[in-house]
C-alpha cells in the first residue's frame, strides 16, 4: 500500500510491538507470506531480469502488504473485526484494512503451470517446473524452481507462398521486420509483429485485413539443433473482402452535421472532387478542403484518416468529427480493388460563448491572489475556423511567504484580444499540408494597467504575431516573428525614485520602455504519456530585441538610441530546462521521482545596461528554490544588509542556475505527499557596484543555495493546491567555510522565523 505518512502516525500512536498479527491468525490456517522463482540455466540469457520479472508477476495472489518489516493493513482488519472495536479501529479498518491471505487460497500446482507456460511462449520448450513449500509456524511461503532447457533461434523468416497481392505486400514489408536471425523465439514479438504487418497493411489500402486473419508456422524438421523456420501467411478462410486493397471513390463533407438528422435539401459545393454539402454557409470549403488529407481515387490509408480527424478537431469549431468509410459492395475498379466511399461528420460546437471565472492566481512572478476574469469567445469568426476571444481581468495579487519584506501587493487591470487562425496566415500564400496537425496564426493585443501599491504605476500595452504547431504528439513549436511592448513607468514614490537612484542599473532597466523582438519556443514533453515508466521534458525558448530596430535606426537617423522618441531595449536571452521522472510502480502514477534542471542566460549589449526589468530572473520562491523566500537568493553571494521594499528589486539577475529533486507519493485519497531537494542561483552578467558578489564567476558552484522539505498536495485532477514547507541547508552569502549547515534547532522560536520557508502554490512545481 505504501501509504508512508499515515502510517508512520499509526507507528507512533499503537507503538511497533502492538502490531503483531500472529495472535490473530486463526487455528489451522497459515498466513501465505508470498513466493518467489528461481530460473536455472547452464546458458546466456540476455533478457533474463525481465523474463524473471514476468515469471514472478504470475504468482498469485499477492500477499498481505508490509511496512517496516510490520503488516499494519492487516493489523488494522483484524482490529477492526473484532466485536465492539471501537471507533478509531473501525476508521482504521475501513481506511488501511487488507483481508488476510491465507496459504489455502494458494495453489502451487496451478502456478507451475502457469510459469512452465509462460516459458514455453518465450521460448523455452520442454523446461522443468517445481515447487516447495516453507512452513514457518502461523507462516508459508512458496518457492518456485524454474530449470530452463536450450531456447529454440530463429533461423530463416519468409512469407509460406506469394500468389496473391497481399502475399506479395506482406513480402516487401518482412524487409523492416524486427525479427532477425538468431532471435530466440518468443510469442510476445509474434504478436507484435503480426499486429505490425496489419498496421502496415491498412496503410497500403487493405481496409479489411486484421491481425487475426494472419497466421505463423514454426518448422524445426531440417535442423538436427534448436534451430527454426518462420513461415507467416493469410489464413485459408479468411473473407475475400480482407484480401484485396481499397480505394476511395467519393468524399462526403457535412460541415454542420447534427446528431438530431439532417435536411433533405442541402447546398452542394465541389472542391477538389469533395462534394461540401450544409443547408447554409457554415464553413467556406475552400478552407475546409486543406484539412482533408485525402483525396478520391487514393488507395485508403488508415493513417491519413486518423490524422485527418485530428486535424480537423484541432480547428477549434466543432464538438465531434466521425470519419465513416462505406464500403460499395457492387463494384470493383478494373485492378480488382474494392470501392469506399467516405463521409466526414462534423458537428459543430457553439458558436458564441461568455464565461466568468472567479480565479486563485499564482503567477511566475511569484505573487498571489485572488481575480475575476470576463471572456467572450467567437468560434469560426469569418467561416474558416477562425477564434476570436476578448477578455478582461482584474486582480489583487500580495506576496506570501515575504519574511521580512512587508507590503508588496498590488492591483491589476488588463484587457486582451486574440483573433486566431487554424492555417497559416503570410502576406504570400501558403498552402501548408502538415499532416500531423493544423498550424495555427495568432494576433494578440493587449493593455494592462498595474499599481504596485506605495512604489509605482505601470501601463503597458502589448502585440504580437506568431505561429504555433504540433510537429507530432511529443513536440511543439512557436515562433513570434513580431512581439512588441511598450511600458509607461508613472506615479513613482520618493521611496520608489530613492531605490532606482541608488541602482544605476535597475533605473535602465525601467527606462527603457520599448521592446521589439522575436521570440522562438520549443517543447518536447512525454510527461502527459501515463504508460512511460521513464517519461522527459525538453523546453527551450530564445528571446532577441533590439537588432531591428537597431538597424533601422542606423540606416535612417545615425545611430539614434531612441525609436519613435522611445527608449529601446537590446537584449539576447535563452533558456533550456529539462526534466527526467520516473514512475516507481508501473500500476501508480503517484509514486514518481521528479528531477528538473534550468539553465537561463541573458546578455544587453548594445543599447543597453541590463535586461529589461520585466525579462530579469529571480531566484526562490515556490517555483524555485523552495527554502529561501521570493526574491531572498542571490544574486551571487549578495545579501542586502536588511530585507525591504529595496531589496526585492535588487535580488535579481541575467543568469539563472536551478537543479531539483522531488519524491512525490500518495498519502490518502486526493492528498500526495512530496520530500525535495532545491539547488540554484541568480547572476549578473555584468559587474553592478550597487549589488556586491553578484557577478557570475567561474566559482558558481560554490554560490549555490541549497534547501530541503516536505510538501503535501491536494490533488484533484483539474488542478492542485501544493503546500510545502523548507528550511535551507547551505546558504551562499555566508562567508565560504561557513556556507554549509543547519542547527535544525525546531524547538526555538527565532530558529522557526529564520529557517522555516511556508509556500503555497497552484500546480507542481516541475
Amino acid at each position: 500500500m505504501n501509504r508512508h505518512l499515515l502510517y508512520l502516525v499509526i507507528l507512533l500512536v499503537v507503538g511497533i510491538q502492538s502490531c503483531s498479527v500472529k495472535k490473530f491468525i486463526p487455528e489451522g490456517e497459515q498466513l501465505y507470506t508470498g513466493g518467489e522463482v528461481d530460473m536455472e540455466a547452464d546458458f546466456r540469457i540476455p533478457d533474463k531480469k525481465d523474463i524473471e520479472s514476468e515469471l514472478n508477476a504470475l504468482l498469485k495472489p499477492e500477499p498481505n502488504s508490509r511496512i517496516l518489516g510490520m503488516r499494519i493493513g492487516l493489523w488494522a482488519h483484524y482490529k477492526g473485526s473484532r466485536e465492539n472495536p471501537g471507533f478509531i479501529n473501525r476508521f482504521l479498518k475501513n481506511k488501511l484494512g487488507e483481508e488476510p491471505v491465507y496459504f489455502s487460497s494458494v495453489d502451487p500446482e496451478k502456478t507451475e503451470g502457469l510459469i512452465f507456460n509462460r516459458l514455453e511462449n518465450r521460448g523455452f520448450f520442454y523446461s522443468t517446473v517445481e515447487s516447495e513449500v516453507d512452513r514457518k509456524k502461523k507462516f508459508a511461503s512458496v518457492r518456485y524452481s524454474a530449470a530452463l532447457t536450450e531456447p529454440y533461434v530463429l533461423e530463416k523468416y519468409e512469407v509460406d507462398r506469394d500468389s496473391l497481392p497481399i502475399e506479395k505486400k506482406i513480402a516487401e514489408l518482412l524487409e523492416e521486420t524486427e525479427l532477425k536471425p538468431g532471435m530466440r523465439f518468443d510469442l510476445n514479438l509474434l504478436k507484435e509483429e503480426r499486429v505490425r504487418l496489419d498496421e502496415a497493411l491498412k496503410l497500403e489500402g487493405y481496409y479489411n485485413i486484421t491481425p487475426d486473419f494472419l497466421i505463423f508456422e514454426a518448422d524445426t524438421n531440417n535442423y538436427e539443433d534448436k534451430k527454426f523456420d518462420l513461415f507467416v501467411r493469410v489464413k485459408l478462410n479468411a473473407p475475400e473482402k480482407s484480401l484485396i486493397p481499397y480505394v476511395i471513390k467519393d468524399i462526403n463533407v457535412y460541415p454542420n452535421f447534427s446528431l438530431r438528422g439532417q435536411q433533405e435539401e442541402q447546398d452542394t459545393v465541389e472542391v477538389s472532387n469533395i462534394r461540401f454539402m450544409q443547408d447554409e454557409l457554415v464553413f467556406k470549403p475552400e478552407l475546409l478542403e486543406q484539412y482533408i488529407l485525402f483525396q478520391p481515387g487514393q488507395l485508403y490509408n488508415s493513417q491519413t484518416s486518423r490524422r485527418t480527424s485530428s486535424r480537423l478537431t484541432s480547428i477549434g469549431s466543432y464538438r465531434y468529427v466521425n470519419i465513416r468509410f462505406d464500403e460499395e459492395d457492387s463494384t470493383r475498379t478494373e485492378d480488382g480493388e474494392g470501392q469506399l466511399q467516405a463521409n466526414i461528420f462534423l458537428s459543430p460546437l457553439n458558436k458564441r460563448t461568455v464565461r466568468a471565472e472567479i480565479q486563485g492566481i499564482s503567477k511566475s512572478n511569484n505573487f498571489a491572489g485572488p481575480g475575476v476574469m470576463l471572456t467572450f469567445r467567437n468560434r469560426n469568426l469569418f467561416a474558416g475556423g477562425e477564434t476570436f476571444n476578448f477578455s478582461t481581468n482584474f486582480s489583487y495579487e500580495t506576496q506570501l511567504a515575504g519574511g521580512d519584506r512587508k507590503g508588496l501587493s498590488s492591483f491589476e487591470f488588463g484587457i486582451n484580444a486574440d483573433l486566431i487562425f487554424p492555417r497559416v496566415v503570410f502576406p504570400f500564400p501558403i498552402k501548408e499540408r502538415f499532416s500531423y496537425s493544423v498550424p495555427k496564426t495568432k494576433i494578440s493585443l493587449g493593455a494592462e494597467f498595474l499599481n504596485r501599491v506605495g512604489l509605482y504605476r505601470i501601463n503597458s500595452i502589448s502585440a504580437s504575431y506568431g505561429y504555433n504547431w504540433n510537429a507530432n504528439r511529443y513536440v511543439y513549436h512557436e515562433i513570434n516573428p513580431i512581439n512588441l511592448s511598450y511600458v509607461n513607468l508613472s506615479n513613482t514614490t520618493p521611496e520608489f525614485d530613492a531605490i532606482l537612484e541608488g541602482n544605476p542599473f535597475l533605473k535602465r532597466s525601467f527606462e527603457q520602455q520599448f521592446i521589439a523582438g522575436i521570440n522562438y519556443l520549443f517543447n518536447y514533453n512525454q510527461l502527459g504519456d501515463p504508460e512511460r515508466k521513464h517519461a522527459i521534458f525538453v523546453g527551450t525558448t530564445l528571446d532577441l530585441a533590439g537588432n531591428l530596430v537597431n538597424l533601422v535606426n542606423k540606416t535612417f537617423s545615425g545611430g539614434e538610441k531612441t525609436f519613435l522618441g522611445l527608449e529601446y531595449a537590446q537584449y539576447a536571452k535563452a533558456d533550456v530546462e529539462f526534466r527526467y521522472h520516473l514512475k516507481l510502480r508501473r500500476d501508480s502514477e503517484d509514486h514518481v521521482i521528479a528531477t528538473r534542471v534550468f539553465g537561463g542566460w541573458g546578455h544587453p549589449y548594445g543599447n543597453s545596461l541590463s535586461l529589461p526589468y520585466v525579462k530579469q530572473y529571480f531566484s526562490g520562491g515556490p517555483n524555485s528554490v523552495r527554502a529561501f523566500r521570493i526574491r531572498s537568493l542571490g544574486p551571487g553571494t549578495f545579501h542586502p544588509e536588511e530585507f525591504t521594499i529595496g531589496s526585492f528589486f535588487d535580488q535579481s539577475g541575467d543568469i539563472r542556475l536551478e537543479g531539483n529533486l522531488e519524491y512525490r507519493f500518495p498519502i490518502v485519497s486526493l492528498l500526495k505527499g512530496a520530500v525535495f531537494a532545491d539547488a540554484g542561483n541568480i547572476w549578473l552578467a555584468k559587474e553592478n557596484e550597487a549589488i556586491p558578489g553578484g557577478r557570475f564567476s567561474k566559482d558558481w558552484y560554490k554560490e549555490l543555495g541549497v534547501g530541503v522539505g516536505l510538501g503535501l498536495r491536494v490533488d484533484i485532477q483539474f488542478f492542485v493546491i501544493r503546500l510545502d514547507l523548507a528550511t535551507p541547508i547551505r546558504s551562499p552569502h555566508l562567508p565560504e567555510k561557513d556556507r554549509w549547515g543547519n542547527d535544525f534547532d525546531i524547538g526555538d522560536k527565532t530558529w522557526r522565523r529564520e529557517n522555516l520557508v511556508f509556500n503555497f502554490a497552484i500546480g507542481y512545481p516541475f
